[in-house]
């Protein structure tokens, strides 16, 4: 075969081969989802104003400054989120990374997609030359039968390894399981104690661990008049607990449906 046949060959591979995705611009975005073998930009991080989170006033400074120290250059934890469901563990992390960015793109959020923490070392590979900070979000790590396996994966890259993870890349984790951070002794079966000795292995690698629970009836309200106040509306204490308890919980998010309802009724959104 003549060299003009194999160059025709080669030309017309090239055009059935998909196009390879363009590099991806780690300075150009506020946040990036990862999907395993390349990030998608978000182009504007959807977050609520920090002063819109109510009931949470701890977590939120607590969080807040670790995630400056980590935009300054200064040493920051890794970040587990644990506790109740709907107390506003994953808006919290977007809240504080949109608040820093008002002041500076010195923080970026990347978010793992579910199924990607296999690929969690390429990813440290491509930000590791990167001129800026970034915090890896993890969303809802699960603890079911495959919830497991990535447990113990994470606690492996954690750990570090031979290869140390940069200064300038922290993680963020948030659990709804409890029994993450509780160390009492239980009867449990040998599997189930193993199962709670992996989960307390990886909270202990976490320099921050801040708990999230569920909220009681006066800051439940509390947390309702916050988000009604500056839309100067007014609402009915026992209709919200009767929203509570047709939800079947007292949360942050029960509290921001419910004040959507009442601002919905006004014809005024909310934030």
């Amino acid at each position: 075969m003549d060299g003009a046949a194999l160059e025709r060959i080669a030309a017309a591979l090239e055009r059935l081969a998909p196009p390879l995705p363009p590099p991806t611009d780690w300075h150009g975005a506020p946040a990036y989802v990862w999907e395993g073998e390349t990030a998608r930009a978000i182009p504007v991080l959807d977050a609520l104003p920090l002063d819109a989170l109510h009931g949470i006033d701890a977590q939120k400074v607590a969080l807040r400054n670790n995630c400056a120290r980590l935009a300054r250059s200064a040493a920051a934890h890794d970040v587990l989120l644990w506790g109740a469901r709907g107390m506003g563990k994953s808006a919290l992390v977007r809240a504080c990374v949109a608040d820093i960015q008002r002041d500076t793109e010195a923080l970026a959020l990347v978010q793992l997609a579910p199924g990607t923490l296999t690929s969690f070392p390429a990813l440290i590979a491509k930000l590791a030359p990167q001129d800026r900070a970034f915090l890896l979000f993890i969303d809802d790590l699960g603890f079911g039968a495959d919830g497991r396996a990535e447990m113990l994966a994470l606690r492996s890259l954690l750990d570090g390894g031979i290869a140390p993870r940069p200064s300038h890349i922290r993680l963020v984790v948030t659990a709804n399981r409890r029994g993450i951070v509780e160390r009492e002794d239980t009867s449990a079966a040998i599997h189930e104690r193993d199962e709670r000795d992996d989960a307390l292995a990886l909270a202990d690698r976490f320099g921050l661990t801040l708990g999230f629970h569920p909220a009681d009836k006066d800051t439940y309200l509390a947390i309702i008049a916050g988000l009604l106040r500056p839309l100067g509306l007014d609402f009915s204490a026992e209709e919200a607990m009767a929203f509570a308890i047709q939800r079947g919980n007292r949360s942050g998010r029960t509290a921001l449906q419910f004040a959507t309802e009442i601002a919905g009724r006004a014809g005024q959104p909310i934030s």
